[in-house]
């Protein structure tokens, strides 16, 4: 069965506030939904004009330069002071303090909130993936979690360094989704490694009984 995405645009003007705009430090990396993203030279418009001198990039798996996705965790080189994402809810603006110090300042452009997320917001998570990576390298069985979906499968990068941890055996459990209450059909792993979104060894570590890592995060 094929699938067809459609990109849904918000119809109604973005307007920066000006207590929000005096708010952002005088140099950020913007970032936006898909669904705001036609509106990106309007917003940058209403940042240059209160001062503001703006970076864009385009990560990974992404279509426009200035989007962000929620499984866009990378690391965002450049001599800018924060990031501002304009959009709605937390899920996309955590995947930059997860690997990255800088503030993340963000518009809700729904609620007409503004609001901060800082590096002490990841803390957690991060406490997590050390934990997950002494798991692993006590492990000898390891579980690596693959997806058939064609945007998030990066099975072939970790193929890869597998080759690394040579005292180790890996089992490749492979679904289009990945359904937790189904691998507690296998006792015998003593760790997982995801190879799918990387939000699942985040957001979804307290679903399983054993460490999970993504492979990126391999020590």
């Amino acid at each position: 069965m094929k699938t067809h995405f459609v990109e849904v645009k918000y119809d109604l003007k973005v307007t920066i506030p000006k207590k929000v705009l005096d708010s952002l430090p005088k140099t950020i990396m913007l970032f936006l939904t898909a669904q705001l993203i036609d509106q990106k030279e309007d917003i940058i418009k209403q940042l240059e004009k209160a001062g503001k001198k703006i970076f864009l990039t385009k990560p990974r798996h992404t279509i426009y330069e200035g989007q962000i996705l929620g499984c866009s965790m990378e690391k965002h080189e450049g001599d800018f002071e924060a990031f501002f994402y304009i959009g709605d809810g937390l899920f996309h603006p955590q995947a930059l303090v997860l690997k990255n110090d800088k503030t993340v300042h963000i518009w809700n452009a729904v609620t007409k909130k503004y609001s901060v997320l800082t590096k002490k917001d990841a803390e957690l998570s991060r406490s997590r993936i050390n934990a997950a990576k002494m798991g692993f390298l006590m492990s000898k069985n390891i579980g690596v979690l693959v997806t058939t979906k064609p945007g998030q499968n990066k099975l072939l990068y970790f193929k890869k360094i597998m080759n690394r941890y040579s005292d180790k055996k890996f089992y490749f459990l492979v679904n289009n989704n990945i359904e937790f209450d189904r691998l507690e059909d296998f006792p015998f792993i003593d760790c997982f490694v995801n190879t799918a979104c990387e939000r699942i060894a985040t957001d979804d570590y307290d679903k399983l009984n054993k460490p999970i890592l993504n492979f990126e995060d391999l020590p």
